[in-house]
């Protein structure tokens, strides 16, 4: 064997072996399909292919079901959770270019040191939970 292994998105088992793997039926899955919870790959053929990641997600939901919440809660809960993945994703990104602003800023202050050190814009929160955003003066 050479040890490959597919990518979490690689479309790649059949319903039978998706069906297994989760502990769900065949026609569970095409239910969770028809309501949009799950979206297998398809082959030329249309036969259904199933990922590492959707085996996971049928998982998760099945988890959820067996928990007593109906199918509407599951597909709300899911919503929510990849909101939240989106949410610490562009979180990071923001992090990462606050980050290289700093350096910037601090590299400047090395070289100018009686340069204004900060051009960020000041956040100050006013009445009734608006938020105004300016620029100190230069």
């Amino acid at each position: 064997m050479s040890g490959f292994t597919p990518s979490p998105d690689a479309a790649v088992y059949v319903i039978s072996v998706a069906a297994e793997l989760t502990g769900l039926h065949p026609q569970t899955l095409r239910a969770y399909e028809r309501m949009g919870l799950i979206a297998p790959g398809r082959t030329g053929g249309g036969g259904r292919r199933y990922s590492h990641r959707d085996i996971e997600r049928l998982r998760e939901i099945a988890d959820l079901t067996s928990a007593g919440i109906g199918i509407e809660g599951v597909r709300r809960i899911m919503a929510l959770e990849h909101q939240v993945d989106a949410l610490r994703a562009r979180n990071e990104e923001l992090v990462a270019e606050l980050d290289a602003v700093r350096r910037v800023l601090a590299a400047r202050a090395a070289v100018q040191p009686h340069a204004p050190s900060n051009k960020l814009p000041v956040l100050h929160q006013a009445a009734g939970q608006s938020m105004v955003v300016w620029r100190r003066p230069s």
